[in-house]
């Protein structure tokens, strides 16, 4: 028996592959639009024969699908996570760049509060070991700046801790899982030779 399939129903099948593509991230990219187009597929056949509510049910969660997914292409064991890690690395240098800004600007701004016609060169140490020396040099209240930019310790820990997060020490073995296999031709594999 061949079921219709109403706009609702093909919104409900988009709505599941829409949530396991947004599981499937960490996916080489063509593996992941493969995976997508094929669950769409038989998500459509299947609710023709047996329904909608059927197919969606026979399929399971997106999130048991996507780790199934995973394992498939990377095989068992610890993965890294690149979406987490890209995601840790921006949104922690554009904080901590905040940051530093805000710190850089209130010095500016304490100044001229302190004397709206400040004259001379006034510096603040800033963060000790992650931000170079802040100068303000001020002639009748306008002020200038140098400085205050990250040092090389705050890239370290910023990329130390990128790399905890998304747990990038992992890569070494999920290559070497994910690497194919090469058959050599040679004396130890006559069989081979033609």
């Amino acid at each position: 028996m061949s079921h219709s399939i109403t706009w609702i129903d093909g919104l409900r099948i988009e709505r599941l592959v829409w949530m396991l593509d947004q599981r499937l991230y960490g996916l080489p990219r063509k593996s992941r639009i493969a995976n997508r187009r094929e669950v769409r597929e038989n998500l459509f056949t299947a609710a023709h024969d047996i329904g909608t509510t059927g197919a969606l049910k026979h399929l399971g969660s997106s999130r048991e699908l996507a780790a199934a997914y995973f394992v498939a292409e990377f095989g068992e064991g610890p993965r890294a996570y690149w979406v987490t890690a890209g995601m840790f690395a921006t949104a922690a240098q554009l904080l901590f760049l905040g940051l530093l800004s805000e710190e850089v600007s209130a010095l500016g701004r304490g100044i001229k509060v302190a004397n709206p016609h400040a004259t001379g060169t006034f510096t603040l140490e800033g963060l000790r070991y992650l931000q170079e020396t802040v100068t303000y040099t001020f002639s009748h209240g306008n002020g200038s700046y140098v400085g205050g930019t990250e040092l090389p310790l705050a890239w370290a820990l910023w990329i130390i801790s990128t790399v905890m997060v998304g747990r990038l020490w992992r890569l070494q073995s999920t290559w070497r899982r994910h690497r194919p296999t090469t058959i050599r031709r040679g004396k130890n594999n006559p069989s081979l030779n033609s």
